[in-house]
């Protein structure tokens, strides 16, 4: 178990502040550049598409964190409102909504449906904005941890990303066929460094700068099966930290709930992988992503690189944003 001192020491290594100015927002996404987008489009050879994203509705992976729900969608005019606002609106001096509604149908064919949803943004599928977690009162490149109010974050959320948009080289590391596991990586067995540096030399690929690092668990697919959406499973070593800042990853994704491995590995923290990455290297981490069929192809031919395609919603403010990633081979 390491210590906080330790935690500290490394904090100081892997620090971005100010590496591209003290006004940075955008943190380790400065590594993408033109030329890692062109990269990107080069490795598009077959036109073969894979949708990274999971459902956001009622039986998503929330609701086993009291303070997340999963999505609750709502029909604001469905197919059954037409023939009855149609009879009975036009009537009624008080349902104003009702008789503009019966305008659009009464007398023509025209109809339609509406709707809406209510969620976290963080339900399924998402981005952690560098706002998302901090400490010690500053949130990455120094920037004051109350600059995040109940109307959102001036500094280092979501909406600050729109202007690099996360289209870059992807990379999958595949710990699951890696270990040899039949399903997923169980609880009790972090990922290391070493793990994946050996990864990816079984898989024949480097990872380089300005990458999207891809790491599957088998955690969405024991979901599917399972359930539940607190169980734990192996998940990244809190100094995996430093091997994403020395390869100069642009961002870390995981098809599991939280990335990092749920065993601290530092004594008087909570997720310590999440404080290093998000406040002091200002690195973004990507949660619940489905990776199983894009593993399968990987493993079929033999290439685990790919266009990733993954920008979030510019939601004002936000602390994180749902993400439906594309992987394009």
């Amino acid at each position: 178990m390491a210590t906080l001192t330790d935690f500290r020491r490394v904090a100081r290594d892997v620090s971005n502040w100010g590496r591209w100015g003290g006004s940075d927002e955008l943190g380790t996404l400065n590594f993408i550049d033109a030329a890692k987008v062109a990269q990107a489009a080069s490795l598009v050879r077959h036109g073969k598409v894979f949708a990274l994203g999971v459902d956001f509705g009622s039986s998503g992976p929330q609701g086993a964190f009291m303070f997340r729900q999963n999505p609750v969608h709502v029909m604001t005019v469905d197919g059954g409102d037409a023939s009855t606002l149609v009879r009975y609106s036009p009537q009624s001096e008080r349902n104003a909504v009702g008789r503009q509604l019966s305008g659009f149908f009464e007398d023509n064919p025209f109809r339609f449906n509406d709707d809406m949803i209510i969620m976290p943004l963080q339900a399924a599928t998402q981005w952690d904005a560098l706002s998302h977690v901090y400490y010690e009162d500053q949130l990455y490149n120094g920037f004051p941890a109350d600059s995040v109010t109940s109307l959102g974050a001036y500094h280092c959320g979501i909406d600050k990303v729109d202007v690099k948009g996360i289209t870059t080289r992807g990379v999958l590391l595949d710990l699951v066929r890696h270990r040899g596991a039949e399903t997923f990586l169980e609880h009790g067995d972090p990922i290391t460094p070493a793990e994946l540096d050996a990864a990816a030399r079984t898989q024949g690929v480097r990872i380089e700068r300005g990458d999207v690092v891809c790491v599957r668990t088998g955690w969405w697919a024991r979901f599917l099966e399972a359930g539940d959406g607190g169980e734990p499973a192996a998940g990244l070593d809190w100094r995996c930290a430093s091997w994403l800042h020395d390869h100069e990853v642009a961002a870390v994704a995981a098809d599991n709930l939280m990335v990092e491995d749920p065993i601290s590995g530092v004594e008087g923290t909570f997720l310590p992988m999440h404080m290093l990455c998000l406040r002091d290297m200002g690195l973004m981490l990507g949660e619940y992503w489905d990776l199983e069929a894009l593993a399968a192809d990987c493993a079929a031919d033999g290439v685990y690189e790919f266009q990733l395609v993954a920008p979030p919603l510019r939601v004002t403010g936000a602390v994180g944003s749902p993400v439906n990633p594309i992987a394009i081979k």
